[in-house]
């Protein structure tokens, strides 16, 4: 993969102010490199070669069918399955050595190993990583920066723990303090408004409240919104257009 895919201003990703900007990050990546591998890239023998080796996991294998081109996944499935069937089950193996010393099955570690790999997320979790390095940076040196990140809406659970172990390993300790409070008072505070409006869909079902009018919209849609918060990834969008 091309490392310019993954250019992307850190100003682009904050300023839109919709929702959490890491997980809009996060989206933005994890389009581009599906778009990438699937059209004139997937044919690039070094690409190949790591999509051979890695695979996908069953989230991207979904958003990769959900894109309509499967001729491209077939292709990549051919090969793929092609290096499983060599790497895994036609390297020579003495059974007798594996008994006799008690050894694991090579097959089975290599299988084990093959299935928890991915492609798109190695390369989404190589880049998110350096959009992070680069967000706390800017947050340190310029002010204009940090007041625009004080105004986000919401980080969502999974990446202010990143952002928040990110900048314990590479921010200095007179900015640490400030930074680490008020990227927990953005998902803190979105929690609170959060677990109000799951409460408040709860009580629609008391027969006590019925007949009391149409819940505001946060009400309805805080099921999904909680989902979200948790896993970063909103169900009622993915059943829209898993691609995106």
């Amino acid at each position: 993969m091309r490392d310019s895919i993954y250019t992307i201003p850190v100003s682009e990703v904050f300023e839109p102010m919709d929702g959490c900007p890491v997980c809009r990050l996060r989206d933005t990546l994890e389009k581009r490199c599906i778009e990438y591998i699937m059209g004139a890239a997937m044919m690039e023998p070094d690409i190949r070669e790591e999509t051979n080796k890695a695979g996908f996991c069953a989230s991207h294998f979904d958003m990769m069918l959900h894109s309509r081109n499967r001729l491209s996944i077939a292709l990549m499935l051919e090969s793929h399955l092609d290096y499983i069937k060599k790497d895994i089950f036609e390297q020579k193996q003495s059974a007798l050595k594996q008994a006799l010393f008690k050894k694991p099955d090579s097959r089975v570690e290599r299988a084990k190993a093959m299935t928890k790999t991915c492609y798109v997320c190695d390369k989404i979790q190589w880049a998110l990583s350096r959009m992070v390095d680069t967000t706390i940076g800017l947050w340190e040196k310029e002010p204009s920066f940090r007041q625009l990140y004080a105004k986000q809406p919401v980080l969502c659970l999974e990446h202010y723990s990143l952002l928040a172990e990110r900048a314990q390993s590479k921010m200095s300790p007179k900015s640490l303090p400030e930074f680490l409070e008020t990227t927990a008072s953005l998902t803190k505070n979105y929690l609170d408004s959060l677990k109000d409006d799951v409460s408040a869909f709860c009580r629609l079902y008391d027969y006590r409240n019925a007949g009391k009018g149409d819940p505001e919209e946060n009400v309805v849609n805080s099921v999904e919104r909680a989902i979200w918060y948790l896993t970063t990834r909103d169900p009622s969008q993915e059943e829209k257009n898993p691609a995106n």
